[in-house]
């Protein structure tokens, strides 16, 4: 196959479909995404029986336990990418939406028009279930897409493939507005990445690495996250019984995630009597504890932490701890050390905890909740097509509104400037 005829030929066919995408009728796109979400009811021993295919060969191939985890479909995982189709259906549909408009004295109307990003590449690692968010998305914000999963999930991706297109031409839509790359070939990539006549915008979901390489390689625009160090700050006025329920679903409901607690914070004058409970609860869920010399002097089963440890997001068990002053150095610890992701703090202090929200900086910061509601799903976005930590465009999870512009529109009545 010669890969960069193949991924010109995808451009052009999404670029031309995202035309037809950006005229569709709010009804159009939600019969759409409906036909899709019942498609994916029908066929879900298939999508199971696809995934078995793609997790057999992960494991003969060595595949670690996190990225496992991330290749996993399940009865209850197909029935949520059924319902996050659904959600996405019953959205307002934000294309053609005009806002802020004023007069100017020259007698003009001025205001703006959102729309479509146009044709959105999206490369993915391990989680089929990205190929629905996506395609989901980005149907109901009137935009193409070519999706480059992995080639761990290849069979899933393609069994979805089919199920995307059935419902859009089902709905009058073209089948091409969701392409998905049928090639293993990393060559793809390097491709897909460099398209700047098809292709208006690029989001990597995966490792570092991926995204590491996508950010340094791409010469389109990229919305991205690196890494996921996300932070529980345990305050001087915290709840400890709220602390210790809200650190173990932070750390331990999934540890493969880029919203799981890596970093543990407690205030020095709460820490003898706070960090014996989460550290008992840590360790009975079997999460290994990196502490400061504080943290150790406290915990006997915590290890010495080194200064990479307080930079690392492990997506293993294994978390961070360190014994801070107050929430001042908790705020200074968290805005060197984390990945500007998802921090939490556990206070019944008002005010602190609006410092917190004003001085953290990152794309998530949460008040006496866990770390892991960061997700366009939770946040009732009906999916992400991912987390930005970026600060232009968008920022945490990128759901419709993140895949769409802004355009200037002016009204007139025969005005001419002077």
């Amino acid at each position: 196959m010669n890969i960069q005829h193949y991924m010109q030929q995808l451009g052009q066919e999404a670029r031309q479909a995202s035309r037809a995408m950006a005229k569709a009728d709010t009804q159009t796109k939600n019969q759409a995404l409906l036909f899709i979400a019942a498609a994916i009811q029908r066929e879900a021993q298939a999508l199971l029986a696809a995934n078995q295919q793609d997790i057999a060969a992960a494991k003969a191939n060595g595949m670690d336990d996190a990225m496992l985890d991330r290749l996993t479909l399940t009865e209850k995982s197909i029935a949520n990418m059924a319902e996050g189709l659904t959600q996405i259906a019953s959205l307002p549909d934000p294309i053609g939406e005009m806002s802020d408009f004023k007069y100017r004295p020259s007698g003009i109307q001025i205001g703006k028009m959102r729309v479509p990003l146009g044709v959105i590449g999206i490369i993915y690692e391990a989680r089929p279930n990205v190929t629905i968010d996506a395609a989901g998305l980005c149907i109901k914000s009137g935009n193409a897409c070519i999706l480059r999963g992995g080639s761990e999930a290849i069979h899933c991706n393609q069994a979805l493939a089919k199920l995307v297109h059935e419902g859009l031409a089902k709905a009058g839509l073209p089948e091409n507005a969701v392409l998905v790359v049928e090639t293993t070939d990393r060559a793809a990539v390097g491709e897909l990445i460099t398209m700047k006549a098809f292709v208006d915008v690029i989001v990597p979901r995966g490792g570092k690495g991926l995204i590491e390489r996508i950010s340094n390689e791409a010469r389109i625009p990229v919305i991205k996250h690196l890494d996921g160090n996300c932070h529980v700050y345990v305050d001087d006025d915290a709840d400890l019984q709220k602390a210790v329920r809200i650190l173990e679903n932070a750390k331990t409901q999934r540890l493969g995630t880029c919203n799981t607690a890596e970093s543990l914070l407690v205030a020095r004058s709460i820490a003898h009597t706070a960090l014996p409970l989460l550290a008992q609860m840590l360790v009975s869920k079997g999460i290994e504890i990196r502490g400061c010399e504080e943290t150790c002097a406290i915990v006997k089963e915590a290890i010495p932490a080194t200064e990479e440890d307080f930079y690392t997001e492990y997506l293993d068990a294994i978390i961070s701890s360190k014994v801070v002053a107050g929430i001042d150095e908790a705020i200074a610890h968290i805005n060197q050390h984390s990945s500007q992701h998802t921090e939490a703090i556990i206070t019944e202090n008002y005010t602190k905890a609006h410092q917190f929200l004003r001085e953290v900086d990152s794309s998530s910061v949460m008040v006496n909740a866990s770390t892991r509601f960061a997700d366009g799903f939770e946040y009732g976005l009906g999916a992400e097509i991912g987390i930005s930590t970026d600060k232009l465009h968008a920022r945490g999870p990128v759901g419709l509104e993140g895949l769409t512009s802004l355009k200037y529109v002016v009204f007139g009545n025969g005005e001419v400037r002077a």
